[in-house]
């Protein structure tokens, strides 16, 4: 029986974007894969996130976020490691060992938005990461 992919997804926080495509890879994919998201400098959950995830039925109410070079030192490997951030943080992203697919997906960071919309437009957010999830899962065809 052979091993299942093997996804990481990575943004700058973890806290909005990667956790966003995350939840996303694993429902489209219907569980086929190992997915789990990270971040450069790991923060807080945003809440906006949480909100708007749970409007789909995801509740992500109670993870964490963790880092991405914790996940380098202990030797993790994927088969696709998937950056969802600007193309300045993507260039500080590690490299994981073994053979991995590198995939750039920018998308408008939620911590940054301001004004009255801001869930409208993390709505907006979630919409195109979930848009560029179901493409890529039936391009690799992970169903």
């Amino acid at each position: 029986m052979s091993l299942p992919m093997r996804v990481l997804v990575v943004c700058v926080h973890n806290s909005a974007r990667s956790q966003m495509a995350e939840e996303y890879i694993r429902k489209f994919s219907n569980k086929h894969l190992f997915v789990e998201s990270a971040g450069l400098e790991p923060g807080k959950l945003n809440p906006n996130v949480i909100a708007v995830l749970q409007e789909e039925g995801i509740d992500i109410s109670g993870k964490n976020t963790q880092s991405a070079f914790d996940l380098l030192e202990q030797a993790k490997s994927y088969d696709y490691v998937i950056t969802v951030c600007s193309d300045e943080a993507n260039e500080r992203c590690p490299v994981y060992p073994g053979k991995s697919q590198r995939l750039h997906w920018p998308f408008p960071d939620p911590s940054a938005l301001k004004g009255d919309s801001v869930l409208d437009q993390t709505r907006e957010i979630r919409e195109m990461i979930k848009k560029r999830v179901i493409q890529f899962v039936q391009d690799e065809r992970l169903a």
